[in-house]
């Protein structure tokens, strides 16, 4: 029984467990998504998770917890490449999301050892769920009466291109003879 047991060990000892998510974390936020096992997904959103909270909460206060949140950071990622892109892009693009911050999607089996693979990914970075969003956008319409515009009837607008068509056909038989 798994009772009170919130952490999968992967299989791995704590230093390569640790190791590993910290490689996998920084990967994720270098490239945005990544594809891995379904376990080591679950594993890899509770580590990071609360890694880009962290960033996300230095736009909002002072300095000291700024660097102190970066140290923090740091400590878990052991990357200062990654940690700049977490605190400078990724922080910007999800600084009003209250969570949430990846996405796993399930990928089906792996062909050599039938293992569920999944892709986890930052959400905010991915173009193709956000496209509707972005378009949602409304425009704002007027109520004055720019609505009202005399139209042609359709009958009207027939017979004109029956006319101009055949003033067409006419000059052409015109240049042949």
């Amino acid at each position: 029984m798994r009772h009170g047991k919130k952490v999968n060990h992967l299989g791995r000892k704590t230093a390569h467990r640790k190791a590993m998510l910290a490689n996998m974390a920084c990967s994720l936020i270098e490239h945005k998504r990544i594809n891995t096992t379904v376990a080591k997904a679950k594993a890899l959103k509770q580590f990071v998770e609360p890694l880009i909270t962290k960033s996300k909460a230095e736009n909002n206060q002072s300095t000291e917890k700024g660097t102190h949140n970066r140290r923090i950071v740091f400590k878990n990622l052991r990357d200062k490449y990654a940690v700049t892109e977490l605190f400078s892009v990724v922080a910007e693009k999800i600084g009003d999301r209250p969570g949430g911050y990846t996405r796993i999607i399930k990928l089906g089996n792996r062909l050599g050892d039938n293992a569920d693979m999944a892709m986890i990914e930052l959400v905010d970075f991915n173009e193709l769920y956000n496209a509707d969003k972005a378009k949602k956008k409304t425009t704002r319409r007027s109520r004055r009466g720019g609505g009202a515009k005399t139209q042609t009837p359709p009958v009207a607008v027939a017979e004109a291109k029956t006319e101009s068509q055949n003033d067409t056909e006419a000059k052409a038989d015109d240049s042949e003879e």
